[in-house]
This record gives C-alpha cells, sequence and structure tokens, in this order.
C-alpha cells in the first residue's frame, strides 16, 4: 500500500526536509503527488504529453536543486512547485521559439558549419557580447548574468536582488535593450 498523498500544511515541511536534509523519502513523496498534476498542468498549457512529462520532472528535479529557497511564509508548497512548472514551461516555449529563427537563418547561410570562417564569426561575435556586456552598468550585467547565463526566473532575481518582481522584469528589459543598442549591427 502507497503512502498516503501528503496535505497542504505537509507539503510545506516535505520540501522543508529536502532543503535540510537531502531527504530522499520526501521527495518522493512529494514526486508521487505533483508529478501527474504537474504534467496535466503542462498539457493543458498547450505542451504534447511527452514533452509535459519531461518538463515535469525537471520541474521537480528543480524542486530538489532549489528547495533551500522556498519560504513557506511566502506561498503555498503546491504555489512555489506550479511557479516553477510555469516558468520552465515559458523558457522551453522561448527556446523553440529561437530555435526555429537560429535554423531558418542557419539554413539560409551558405558556410560550412567546420570551417575556420564560421569558427572565426563565431569567435568575432562571442568577443563583441562580452565587450558590450562589459559596456553596461554593474547592475545592467549583473542582471543579464542571472537572467540568460544562469537562467533564474525572474521571481528568483527579485528575491535575491531583494527587488520587486516588476524591477527585475524591467531591468532585464531595460538591459537587453542597452545590449540590442550596443550590438546593433551584429547580425
Amino acid at each position: 500500500m502507497s503512502a498516503p498523498a501528503p496535505q497542504s500544511e505537509d507539503m510545506s515541511a516535505l520540501i522543508v526536509a529536502i532543503a535540510r536534509h537531502a531527504d530522499r523519502q520526501a521527495f518522493a513523496r512529494l514526486f508521487r503527488h505533483f508529478a501527474p498534476r504537474v504534467k496535466s498542468f503542462l498539457i493543458r498549457g498547450g505542451l504534447p504529453a511527452n514533452a509535459a512529462e519531461e518538463l515535469a520532472q525537471e520541474t521537480l528535479f528543480a524542486v530538489w536543486r532549489k528547495a533551500a529557497y522556498f519560504d513557506p511564509s511566502r506561498a503555498a508548497a503546491s504555489t512555489w512547485i506550479f511557479t516553477i512548472a510555469r516558468n520552465l514551461s515559458i523558457d522551453l516555449k522561448r527556446r523553440e521559439r529561437y530555435g526555429d529563427t537560429a535554423s531558418a537563418a542557419a539554413q539560409e547561410e551558405e558556410v560550412d558549419e567546420t570551417s575556420g570562417e564560421t569558427i572565426l564569426i563565431t569567435a568575432e561575435r562571442d568577443a563583441r557580447v562580452r565587450a558590450a556586456l562589459a559596456k553596461l552598468s554593474q547592475e545592467q550585467a549583473m542582471i543579464v548574468r542571472l537572467s540568460f547565463f544562469q537562467e533564474k526566473p525572474h521571481s528568483q532575481i527579485a528575491q535575491e536582488l531583494g527587488i520587486p518582481l516588476g524591477t527585475a522584469k524591467s531591468r532585464v528589459r531595460l538591459a537587453l535593450s542597452r545590449l540590442r543598442t550596443l550590438l546593433e549591427d551584429l547580425k
């Protein structure tokens, strides 16, 4: 007979146990309870079943890794977990959208991907992006690193920097606008 599903107040305690003691049994209970619910949520959000299943697993893996960030006084366990799922879903859709654009551009280019020319172009672009990042204010560069290089959701950035969520989103938008201006001729 399987363990009963955790009650609302127990779920927060399970996440705290994961954070403090890397409690695998607590994680197993959370996984059994939330994996099918997160998958359904993602399917209702428009993802195919196989992608929803994979993202549900990724969501719960993020719960394991980020359990120390959970604050039961700020949100219920279910709210926190479904927010992680929603953010991962948004990230996936962005990557797919970017991937479609990138693959179309790659088809237009007739440069051999392994050629020296491609390597040189990539190195030049990397150098230009690094130089543009160096021209940003320290605050803007930090926001870009957190958002894109560390792939943190806006809510986590806001929490880490101690600023409102709207401010974090605005700062990301402003930093990207500034980068876009600095890299205008880079295509």
